[in-house]
């Protein structure tokens, strides 16, 4: 009965041991193909390989616009009305909650929350991170 507890115990450790290399090899290679892609992404001269792989995952709201580029007015009223009618369904959430809920970066939103408070369509509870937003 000990010989057969030897073998199983032997077996699972070798199986372990190649599972365990098999995962290496597969992470080793995905952070050669990051390494790879972060040096090809055009205009990325002087930045660290993670900085540049960290913002080519970025994906803006409009892919048609450039960078420092300003939003249409149609997009900026059609994200006016995402965001007011996402408010309204979850109040009492932080910009970085909203941003998070919508798939929109808090940079994106700022604009439209200041228009939609200006416009009395929001209010606010709370200053700087810890704001709050309802909707009227």
């Amino acid at each position: 009965m000990a010989n057969i507890s030897d073998t199983i115990r032997a077996a699972l450790d070798s199986f372990v041991n190649d599972l365990s290399s098999l995962i290496q090899e597969a992470a080793l290679e995905s952070v050669e193909q990051a390494l790879a892609e972060a040096s090809t992404i055009p205009g990325r001269g002087g930045r660290g390989a993670r900085a540049a792989v960290a913002s080519s995952s970025f994906v803006s709201l409009s892919q048609s616009r450039k960078k420092g580029a300003k939003r249409t007015p149609e997009e900026l009223e059609q994200l006016i009305k995402k965001l007011h009618g996402y408010i309204a369904k979850n109040p009492g959430q932080r910009i970085e909650q909203i941003a998070q809920g919508l798939d929109i970066s808090t940079k994106e939103l700022n604009l439209p929350a200041k228009k939609l408070i200006s416009e009395k369509k929001l209010s606010t509870k709370g200053q700087k991170r810890a704001t709050t937003y309802f909707a009227k």
